[in-house]
């Protein structure tokens, strides 16, 4: 499959103004502007076409001549990273799966996007695959330590027994009773925002409007959701480092002790 990786990144984040161009440091102590980092991350992958940066902000397009990496620009009114990417399908070359890596999320293993493509070619009814992980007691624990001190520590999914997604939230679900925490691993999933899409589901999202979920949650895939599209969510195994995406200040001293860890220099 032609499959190209974009990586939407913004400047005028409400939570991180100008979080693209932070400097993170890695294992060898040298720092690289965060959007250097996820090209980094999104050419680790195998069986990808090309890799394209897809930005609204000269600042970021100048951030991006140092890795070589192609620009897309788009408009400041794209609401988020999937219309980020619709909007630049028509500038790309016949691909067969448009990959969302987002800009923050420079931790993203490799193996979980060619799980996803991996899974777009063997289900040809799925027009969407996003992956998630499969929760242990003690994180279930911490997530719900975290809900009921008014933080989102997480989006959670529930699936269909074909493991395509029935919703995703910011709240826990399901809901778990105690003896559903007797096991290591729980049956509530954290799902992880990287996407694969079809062509024609870009094209369905980028004319379908807002709905009221999408508002509610603050999730982008909703909108998927609503409008009947099928999404396949593949399991992944979790990492041996912590996930962990730039969206405040504090954030970087954790991102740069999983760097290390990854040995990523």
């Amino acid at each position: 499959m032609n499959s190209v990786i974009l990586i939407p990144a913004r400047y005028a984040s409400s939570r991180y103004p100008g979080k693209p161009l932070v400097e993170l440091k890695g294992a060898g102590g040298m720092p690289k502007p965060l959007i250097q980092r996820s090209v980094e991350a999104a050419r680790r992958v195998r069986g990808v076409s090309g890799v394209f940066v897809v930005t609204d902000d000269e600042r970021i397009a100048e951030a991006c001549v140092p890795a070589k990496v192609g620009v897309i620009m788009t408009s400041p009114e794209c609401r988020n990273g999937t219309e980020r990417c619709a909007e630049a399908l028509p500038q790309l070359h016949e691909p067969d799966l448009v990959i969302n890596l987002q800009g923050d999320a420079l931790l993203t293993p490799a193996s979980f996007v060619e799980a996803l493509i991996a899974r777009m070619k063997s289900d040809p009814d799925a027009l969407v695959a996003t992956p998630a992980i499969r929760l242990r007691a003690r994180e279930v624990e911490a997530l719900r330590r975290a809900e009921a001190a008014g933080r989102v520590g997480g989006t959670t999914v529930v699936t269909d027994n074909a493991g395509r997604a029935l919703y995703f939230s910011k709240r826990l679900i399901p809901y778990l009773p105690p003896s559903a925490l007797e096991t290591e691993l729980t049956a509530m999933k954290l799902h992880v925002g990287v996407y694969a899409y079809r062509p024609a589901a870009l094209e369905l999202y980028r004319d379908t409007p807002v709905n009221e979920l999408e508002t509610l949650e603050g999730l982008e895939q909703l909108r998927f959701l609503a409008a009947g599209v099928s999404m396949a969510v593949v399991e992944v195994d979790p990492p041996p480092f912590a996930l962990r995406e730039l969206n405040n200040p504090e954030d970087v001293a954790p991102i740069e002790e999983a760097l290390a860890a990854a040995g990523l220099e």
